[in-house]
């Protein structure tokens, strides 16, 4: 099993995508990349921790490669946006990806290039070592399965779900 930790604006959304991949075990919506130890989701959003809201997506690699993980987090953001996504603004919305050691790394480098092939304009995705990671509030996992009809989900999260469901179909679970 592999993990990647990324970071692609609300967290709400890539935890919704991720979970409708085969061979992805988990998803854990959480906060790292800042100054504060254990913050709260109130903290985070004034956007002085540092912090970036992330998820941890737990995978088997012989079931969905390291590739597609990575490609279908280029897919659900616009990269080239700094420290926003949409009407989501504050560094805690950036575009991120945080590496446990130097091979995951190449393998974020490498994802990030091939990205760059199909965004026009410069990617602002960073590449940051892995410090602390904080598990987010309980209402925030599985967020978009448990609030179907909420504004952000019908208006946001869905759209990155369906686009994913038809872009990488041969890699989402059966409904």
């Amino acid at each position: 099993m592999h993990t990647f930790v990324i970071a692609g604006g609300c967290f709400w959304c890539l935890d919704a995508v991720y979970r409708t991949l085969k061979g992805v075990s988990d998803v854990v919506s959480g906060y790292t990349g800042g100054s504060t130890v254990h913050p709260s989701y109130e903290a985070v959003c004034t956007g002085t921790t540092g912090h970036a809201e992330a998820v941890a997506v737990t995978f088997d690699p012989e079931v969905i490669p390291d590739s597609v993980i990575l490609d279908v987090f280029f897919s659900l953001h616009d990269p080239r946006q700094l420290n926003r996504q949409g009407a989501d603004v504050g560094t805690q919305y950036r575009s991120a990806m945080f590496y446990t050691d130097d091979a995951q790394k190449e393998i974020f480098e490498a994802a990030r290039e091939r990205a760059a092939g199909y965004w026009d304009g410069g990617i602002v995705t960073t590449i940051e070592p892995l410090g602390d990671y904080y598990t987010a509030e309980d209402y925030h996992q599985d967020f978009f399965a448990k609030n179907p009809g909420q504004g952000y989900c019908m208006a946001v999260a869905l759209p990155k779900v369906n686009k994913i469901r038809k872009s990488y179909a041969a890699y989402v679970l059966a409904s």
